[in-house]
């Protein structure tokens, strides 16, 4: 049976808060694509993104999930794009459930507006960027095991509600 948490969703979704949230409950480690890229690279995703091009970008998030998939018992919190590669939804889903965290785009707007790390979003209309890339990667996050919406739930609600879905004591 699957023992990781992966958590998948758009940016601003809450992956990282839930998932430290949930390292928390569950005394388990939390392994960030994003942080284990930046670590590898020694710079920033803005940086990999506006240096190596995005294609170079995934690659590097490939690696890094290939790698994250072998783990048991952890929490993965992955990037935004993770899922637009087949090849990461098959690696997670051997040793993990997936769990899509859902926002609207006026949620997601509200709680990335002012971040500046956001390289997708460097674009006139940030909030029309946002409804566009939810749409064009609907498909992808239907692949998760279960979707869960973040809009006006605090972390802990969210994480009861994975932990009761995946059956674990915290």
């Amino acid at each position: 049976m699957p023992s990781n948490i992966v958590l998948i969703g758009f940016m601003g979704a809450g992956k990282t808060v839930l998932a430290r949230h949930l390292s928390a409950r569950l005394k388990r480690k939390v392994i960030s694509t994003d942080e284990q890229i930046i670590e590898r690279e020694q710079k920033s995703i803005e940086d990999i993104f506006r240096e190596d091009g995005e294609p170079y970008f995934r690659e590097i998030e490939k690696a890094v999930v290939q790698e994250a998939a072998q783990k048991h018992n952890v929490i993965i919190d992955c990037g935004g794009g993770v899922i637009l590669d087949p090849a990461n939804i098959s690696a997670l889903k051997k040793t993990g459930v997936i769990f899509y965290l859902s926002a609207t785009p006026s949620e997601i707007y509200r709680r990335i507006k002012d971040q500046t790390h956001r390289p997708l979003l460097h674009v006139d209309d940030p909030l029309r960027q946002i409804e566009d890339l939810l749409k064009q990667r609907a498909c992808f996050y239907a692949q998760a095991d279960h979707a869960i919406s973040t809009d006006g739930k605090s972390p802990q609600m969210v994480c009861q509600d994975i932990i009761d879905v995946m059956n674990v004591s915290a």
